[in-house]
């Protein structure tokens, strides 16, 4: 037995894993992959964080280097890398989690191959980056060129000279586009408006506003709205290249066809490939047997601890609690609230079972 499973080596689940030793408390912590790191190592090569060095380290873990920099994907993957390293906890590679069971007090958290962890706490952090969302659209059965999600997108090289429709209107969206249009005809395919904000207002970077403000950790619900829509932060090279048309900015087609789209005015166009930069859904399949999650495969939680079993909690799920909460600055903060209310829960239980009036365990 372990005192706590904890499902993913990311920096949800290692945040996870700290707060627990912090604690007192011998987890394991299960990666699918080879190593500690999560989503990182499979995002696209170009990736920078929108957030300074400053505001991109897990709690108590500052990120190396100069603090005012904007760090890369690689810069990223040593950061955790070397987190994981220092963490005297057990991370069992090559541990794809298939199934959580639960009987009496105790979990069961079987992965492939047959191996079986036991332990009364269980911390879901395997973020999101395995389910990629594509909306459904009318046509993309027929569609023969090539789609593809932004988690699949490596570099604009296999591009040159194409034809390419990027969807979406985040962050990423914006920057594999932009990316895009040094070797590809581009255009960015939005529902609604593109928001470019100023990366820096007044000599300091929005996430120095978001701190000072209490913005970046108001809890949701609050009156920060349950799940607003992100701006795009631009050092102005973003404007200026949507001002150059390189690339474009078109309302999002309607469907479609074996060689391309239809267009919200009705035109037509042949396209060589739709990257789809639409987001992910929670990746946490294996809970489904347990009963955890809602009708959509969405967890069941409140602020991260589950509202239908006691010991479970979630570490890095978006607008968890707070704007950050799916963020390297936020998801230490999220850990120790989690796992403090699964404590306190596994500490009142345990007193109900002890007293002499309670006999009978605990459903």
């Amino acid at each position: 037995m372990w005192d706590a499973v904890v499902i993913g080596a990311g920096q949800a689940g290692l945040a996870a894993a700290t707060a627990l030793t912090d604690r007192g408390l011998r987890p394991i912590v299960l990666e699918s992959g080879s190593e500690s790191g999560g989503a990182w190592k499979h995002y696209y090569d170009s990736l920078t964080l929108f957030s300074p060095a400053r505001y991109s380290g897990v709690v108590g873990r500052p990120f190396p280097g100069d603090p005012d920099r904007y760090p890369r994907r690689d810069e990223v993957i040593g950061y955790l890398s070397d987190y994981a390293a220092r963490l005297d906890v057990e991370v069992r590679s090559y541990s794809r989690v298939t199934r959580v069971g639960r009987k009496a007090a105790e979990y069961t958290v079987t992965a492939d191959g047959g191996d079986a962890f036991v332990a009364p706490i269980v911390i879901s952090a395997t973020g999101t980056h395995g389910n990629p969302y594509t909306p459904v659209i009318s046509g993309a059965e027929t569609y023969r060129g090539r789609l593809l999600h932004a988690g699949q997108y490596r570099d604009a090289a296999s591009f040159a000279g194409e034809r390419v429709v990027v969807v979406g209107a985040g962050n990423s969206a914006v920057q594999i586009a932009v990316e895009l249009a040094d070797t590809a005809t581009v255009t960015l395919a939005t529902r609604g408006r593109l928001r470019l904000v100023p990366q820096r207002p007044f000599g300091l970077d929005m996430h120095f506003w978001y701190t000072r403000t209490g913005l970046d950790t108001a809890p949701v619900g609050s009156w920060l709205p349950r799940r607003p829509t992100a701006p795009v932060f631009d050092d102005g090279r973003y404007r200026a290249a949507f001002n150059a048309g390189r690339p474009d900015c078109r309302k999002m087609f309607t469907r479609l066809l074996g060689d391309g789209v239809v267009w919200a005015d009705g035109s037509t166009e042949s396209v060589d490939a739709i990257v789809w930069a639409t987001g992910y859904r929670p990746n946490v399949d294996y809970l489904v047997g347990l009963g955890a999650l809602d009708a959509s495969g969405v967890p069941r939680h409140r602020n991260g601890v589950s509202t239908t079993h006691q010991g479970l909690g979630y570490v890095g799920l978006e607008w968890q609690r707070s704007l950050s909460s799916a963020t390297l600055r936020g998801v230490g903060r999220d850990a120790a609230f989690v796992i403090d209310h699964l404590l306190r829960q596994r500490d009142t239980a345990h007193s109900v079972r002890s007293s002499p009036n309670n006999a009978a365990p605990l459903r």
